[in-house]
């Protein structure tokens, strides 16, 4: 067993990044991992690492904007102790408008595909019973310190994250009821592919194993807002409570954040 008292995790977006890093972290003997992500490949290599962990892994190629695979995946996965809505893309104006059919895509992923996923877990955890500590199941949404800063180099991007981040914290107050905890996960920089494309400095920019482990102990510990690195943080809640016309004056200064592919 891992140090983590889950033995039954479901991941979305699980096949590179932060995602990986959390399927690898939580993988172990008597852990049972559903992973999920869009490239089969890559998916597959994520799979036989956390294989080679000890851990019994079940894959599925999956795109979470498609609401009835997803609750598919969700609700034949059997007992849930942990989900984590994890899928995600991140694309900025890359210094114009930013187009409609990005933010489209962006919301598309960011908060439905999030709801696709925590929705059908919701359901699932408050009908099965509860485990050692009273709880019947916990969801995590991968939200980014991103949601405290209505930056202009990423409008769309920074507004999904900031909706899934409200959301996980409001509607932990009623799923408390029923034995379901919710907890809004709000990363700063991670190393990845997605930031690596990233033209502005990235202060407090970690490893995606270190993220991942802050994400653990975060969940462990009950937290429903789990945010890290703490002066990322507290810098985002400074910058984000400027007057607009300040907040806008001080990102046009820095390079936006390039659109998507």
């Amino acid at each position: 067993m891992t140090g983590y008292p889950w033995k039954s995790v479901l991941i979305t977006g699980a096949s590179s990044g932060l995602g990986r890093a959390l399927a690898e972290e939580a993988a172990g003997p008597g852990v049972t991992l559903h992973l999920s992500g869009r490239d089969a490949a890559r998916l597959a290599e994520a799979a036989d690492a956390c294989r080679a962990r000890g851990a019994a892994v079940h894959e599925a190629v999956l795109d979470v904007t498609d609401a009835a695979a997803t609750a598919a995946h969700v609700q034949g996965a059997g007992r849930l102790d942990l989900v984590i809505a994890n899928a995600g893309i991140s694309g900025g104006t890359g210094g114009a408008t930013e187009p409609a059919s990005q933010t489209q895509r962006i919301f598309a992923t960011n908060v439905t595909g999030v709801l696709n996923t925590a929705l059908p877990a919701i359901e699932v955890m408050a009908g099965q019973p509860p485990g050692r500590d009273g709880i019947r199941g916990r969801v995590a949404v991968i939200a980014s310190i991103a949601a405290f800063v209505a930056a202009p180099g990423a409008p769309a991007y920074c507004a999904s994250k900031a909706a899934v981040q409200r959301w996980a914290e409001a509607l932990d107050a009623t799923e408390r009821r029923r034995g379901v905890r919710l907890h809004a996960v709000c990363p700063g920089y991670v190393r990845t592919a997605m930031t690596a494309r990233n033209a502005f400095p990235m202060p407090f920019l970690m490893d995606s194993d270190d993220a991942a482990r802050r994400t653990y102990a975060g969940i462990a510990k009950g937290r429903l807002r789990v945010v890290y690195p703490l002066p990322l943080y507290l810098m985002a809640r400074l910058v984000g409570g400027l007057p607009p016309a300040l907040l806008h004056a001080l990102f046009n200064r820095m390079p936006a954040k390039q659109a998507l592919d």
